[in-house]
């Protein structure tokens, strides 16, 4: 299906090819039209002006281009052009980049940022389920069928109102990730995640696994579905993405979660915000 380069752009300007072009310049219009190409992409969170882990998302991007067409990827290019795009657009931003490559093309722009707020990361965010079967979630490539789906389950609400994430189930009806972010299941203790084969190697969820073993915590491979989940009381879940950081989840569909009072999603939520207040400050000096 064909899709258009540029999405949900924001700021009068992005960088193409090299080029700063204008918003509203030809190119820019041409950019948002659907074409053929097949487009990798690569979303980055930022904050205080600093891309978070940059290596691993340009790492994540030659893995994508690999899956499919093989052809080589600049990595310093691109580093060296996010920086000078996030130079030019401002030096303490905090919302999104994002990078987008074909065979013969390279555009960099800020992006609408669904970052949020305290009160969600305190109380935890509602959520929808949606039976979708990945294809190749390692391979981060526009599918617009999925972008589809996904985009129509976000106009549905529940009992609690308008989901913040939708989450994916298998076949069984198992949930194992989310639409844009890695899901993960606190029960009895322990701490569960969809076999790697099934979900993306988020950035984040990098972290998550720095996270648990620093709080004693190993990751447990398990799926379960909503009807499972309903039937524990003390079970948690929680998302991890690039512009979620650790979300903890207190409802899907019809089912609550405890969520706010696990003392070990709290202590996960708490060695990440270090993980990544220490990137800032180490890439701030750069």
């Amino acid at each position: 299906m064909a899709y258009m380069m540029l999405e949900s752009p924001i700021g009068g300007f992005y960088l193409y090819d090299g080029e700063f072009i204008d918003k509203d310049s030809k190119t820019a219009e041409i950019l948002s039209e659907p074409s053929g190409e097949i487009k990798y992409y690569e979303t980055l969170r930022v904050k205080e002006g600093v891309a978070l882990f940059f290596e691993d998302h340009l790492a994540r991007l030659v893995k994508s281009v690999k899956g499919i067409e093989s052809f080589d990827v600049d990595v310093d290019f691109i580093n060296n052009e996010a920086r000078r795009f996030l130079t030019k657009f401002n030096t303490e931003f905090d919302g999104s980049l994002r990078i987008v490559i074909t065979k013969n093309h390279i555009l960099i722009h800020a992006c609408e940022a669904n970052i949020p707020g305290k009160e969600l990361f305190e109380k935890g965010i509602n959520t929808l389920s949606l039976k979708w079967e990945r294809v190749d979630p390692n391979i981060k490539v526009f599918r617009g069928d999925y972008k589809q789906a996904v985009a129509e389950k976000f106009t549905k609400t529940n009992a609690y109102g308008n989901p913040y994430e939708v989450l994916l189930t298998d076949n069984d009806g198992r949930l194992y990730e989310g639409s844009k972010s890695n899901l993960f299941v606190i029960k009895d203790g322990s701490v569960y995640s969809a076999p790697d084969s099934k979900v993306l190697l988020g950035i984040t969820r990098n972290r998550v696994m720095r996270a648990l073993d620093d709080n004693g915590t190993e990751l447990k491979i398990g799926m379960f579905t909503l009807d499972e989940l309903k039937e524990d009381k003390s079970a948690s879940v929680f998302v991890s993405s690039t512009p979620f950081d650790i979300l903890p989840v207190k409802y899907c569909d019809d089912t609550e979660f405890a969520t706010g009072s696990n003392k070990l999603l709290l202590a996960l939520m708490a060695s990440y915000k270090s993980y990544t207040d220490e990137y800032i400050k180490s890439h701030k000096a750069i």
